[in-house]
């Protein structure tokens, strides 16, 4: 392995690697109209919002607790009332999701083909375990990465077992994704840096403040622009 003072690049997935939200966005959109006849866009929109909070720990994050939310609020929102007719079509609305095609974004073969063999990377997603794996094989992304953990959230506990784990500690080690909450602030937090990579569209429950007095803390606007950063930091 390198002498590179980081051993081990870690990488989010979805928005980071490949698109996801925008296919949630057009789901909602779906799923705001199959409920139109009982209350306006906006509020379909709150509620389910607001069940999506309260199933996170039931459910964890993916597209099944997703489906499970959305027929919870159409529940909700119509007193029990809801059309089996709409169940049905929020059902079939979420298998469309979890067979959505995978769309790498820019640059994000080109970063992973520049460091591969010379850092130890491993991708740190959250989610469904078999939506996760459908997605990284579809990418053609696979390859690439020295290891993968699936987790159920990323805390920095995670990143201090994962850093662990497969390098010499998050000291050592350097986390890249879209989200401040989930990959960025949590891995600082570890020990580690932690590169924000923002994506046009994010979940509004992964939105909190930049770390931007933490040292470890950087931003890029893009994957490419990542190689040159890492290398800057030797």
């Amino acid at each position: 392995m390198s002498k590179h003072p980081i051993t081990v690049v870690g990488f989010d997935a979805d928005d980071t690697l490949w698109q996801n939200e925008q296919y949630y966005r057009l789901t909602e959109e779906h799923f705001r109209s199959l409920l139109a006849d009982f209350a306006e866009g906006e509020h379909v929109s709150e509620r389910l919002l607001e069940a999506e909070k309260r199933n996170l720990s039931h459910y964890g994050f993916g597209i099944k607790g997703f489906t499970l939310s959305m027929i919870e609020t159409a529940l909700e929102i119509t007193e029990g009332r809801v059309p089996t007719k709409v169940v049905a079509d929020i059902l079939s609305i979420g298998r469309e999701l979890l067979n959505h095609p995978v769309e790498c974004l820019p640059h994000a073969r080109e970063a992973l083909e520049a460091l591969v063999g010379k850092h130890f990377l491993v991708l740190i997603t959250k989610g469904d375990l078999f939506d996760q794996e459908r997605k990284l094989a579809q990418s053609g992304l696979g390859d690439y990465f020295d290891a993968v953990e699936i987790v159920s959230d990323k805390s920095a506990t995670t990143y201090r077992r994962i850093f662990g784990k497969h390098g010499e500690g998050p000291e050592r080690a350097m986390m890249i994704g879209n989200s401040l909450k989930s990959d960025v602030v949590p891995a600082i937090a570890a020990g580690a840096w932690g590169v924000f990579v923002p994506h046009e569209l994010t979940w509004v429950l992964e939105h909190v403040d930049k770390p931007a007095d933490a040292p470890r803390f950087r931003e890029i606007g893009h994957l490419g622009e990542l190689p040159d950063l890492i290398e800057q930091l030797r």
